[in-house]
């Protein structure tokens, strides 16, 4: 039975990305008992000098379009302040308020209210599939639709709008760049490869694209997926932010919602799922991403002796030879790496009985039976 005092997270870590809300989501981990690694992957710039976001509003106040897509609050409310500061907001705003105003979720339609205007259209959903859904199915053939953009192009929105007849003109209210410091986000993929991070919830997909173009320009893209892909909970706010690591073949576990609360009971839920149990030497023995609890008790684990013990559990009771178990090692080794990862090991469950030495042959648990 674990102890009352252990949180449910706890001896796991997780690495997170975002440039906006990251103290929230981390937050939302360190309250279950995970550790949190930050290594913000891109930042907002906002356009309010940039000629383009001008020059679109401009295109707006001398045409109004029929209909008006607000992506997000912070967005929205941007485009508004850009406009006051060029002595535009109240023309716009009484451009829009003729619109049909179009939401994607719940915060920028707050930001629509917050500016007097009122939405027609906001998705269950939450997703811009929902919504362009709606938009087509509705006729848009001739119409003037302006679609706010949420850092990013919105390629496949504005192209299938185009391709049903509509003029769209997409508003770049900000956009994101990389970190104005890579050091964070580089000692994160480092943290990945060596096994000292379980989980990497995305909630942006410029933020996944950045950290696998940070590991691909220096080399490290290969073992990143590879530890993507094997070893560590991968999660998705949605199906956009998915996109950058699907193309490597990366699958991603997503809410229901596109909520970060959401989003983090999907990574816990995973996580604790993932937790191999098992009894050895008569001790109750459940592995965590940095941690295994025995007898009810956390016990931290580094993770070169973390990674022999996942090589051990994986093959209960069965002999590991060196080989395997320096192949199970962050970075590989020799002989000598595995027999000091085991030492230690030891020494951090608290029972040299737990992992049994068969000479000449390698390493086992000393597996006795399934736990119930």
């Amino acid at each position: 039975m674990i102890h009352p005092n252990i949180l449910p997270l706890a001896g796991y870590a997780v690495g997170i990305t975002a440039a906006r809300r990251a103290d929230e989501l981390g937050a939302l981990f360190v309250r279950k008992g995970a550790t949190v690694r930050y290594g913000p992957a891109i930042r907002i710039v906002p356009l309010s000098d940039d000629t383009e976001l001008y020059s679109a509003t401009r295109n707006l106040l001398d045409d109004p379009p029929a209909v008006v897509v607000a992506t997000t609050g912070i967005g929205f409310r941007g485009w508004i302040e850009a406009a006051e500061g060029w002595g535009l907001g109240e023309q716009l705003l009484a451009g829009l308020s003729r619109s049909s105003v179009m939401t994607r979720g719940p915060k920028a339609k707050g930001a629509i209210r917050a500016a007097g205007l009122s939405e027609d259209y906001s998705p269950a959903s939450e997703s811009n599939a929902e919504l362009l859904q709606h938009l087509l199915s509705s006729g848009v053939e001739g119409q003037r639709i302006a679609v706010q953009l949420h850092g990013e192009p919105l390629p496949y929105f504005a192209d299938a709008l185009r391709g049903a007849g509509a003029e769209v003109i997409e508003i770049p209210v900000y956009r994101w760049v990389g970190p104005a410091d890579p050091g964070p986000l580089d000692r994160l993929v480092d943290a990945v490869l060596d096994g000292s991070i379980d989980a990497m919830p995305f909630t942006s997909a410029p933020a996944a694209a950045s950290m696998l173009a940070m590991a691909k320009r220096s080399g490290r893209l290969p073992a990143l997926v590879n530890a993507l892909l094997n070893r560590v909970v991968v999660a998705c706010v949605g199906p956009i932010t998915a996109g950058p690591l699907v193309a490597y073949g990366i699958g991603a576990v997503q809410p229901e919602r596109a909520r970060i609360g959401a989003l983090a009971r999907t990574v816990s839920e995973a996580l604790v799922t993932s937790s191999p149990r098992l009894c050895a030497a008569g001790r109750q023995v459940e592995l965590r991403g940095q941690a295994a609890i025995v007898d009810g008790e956390l016990c931290e684990v580094a993770p070169a002796p973390m990674a022999v013990l996942r090589a051990l559990a994986a093959n209960p009771g069965r002999v590991v030879s060196r080989r395997e178990l320096i192949s199970a090692l962050p970075g590989g080794g020799e002989e000598h790496a595995v027999e000091t990862a085991i030492g230690r090991l030891r020494t951090s469950l608290g029972e040299g009985k737990l992992v049994q030495t068969v000479v000449k042959r390698g390493y086992r648990l000393a597996v006795e039976r399934e736990p119930a």
